[in-house]
């Protein structure tokens, strides 16, 4: 498993029955990636995943609620000091 994933993803999504542990384990076992965090309500919740397919991920969470806010950096040039 790899350690060190490029993008660092960012999103809200809103729905009227999200749920932060159903949505923790769909994401991690639908797409390998690293430090998730999800939180919020069943109405808001904003996702943080660090993966190297940030799109299908994105891709993912429009099925289940309307997404807005997303950020997705690229954390290798973040390292070498560059703009994510």
């Amino acid at each position: 498993m790899n350690d060190e994933y490029i993008f660092d993803t960012q999103a809200l999504i809103e729905g009227s029955t999200l749920n932060e542990d159903d949505l923790t384990e769909q994401i991690e076992t639908k797409f390998p990636g690293n430090s998730l965090i999800v939180g919020g309500d069943d109405e808001l919740m904003k996702v943080h995943y660090h993966t190297d397919n940030p799109g299908r991920v994105i891709d993912y969470l429009i099925t289940i609620g309307t997404v807005f806010d997303v950020v997705i950096e690229n954390m290798e040039r973040q390292a070498k000091g560059l703009k994510g």
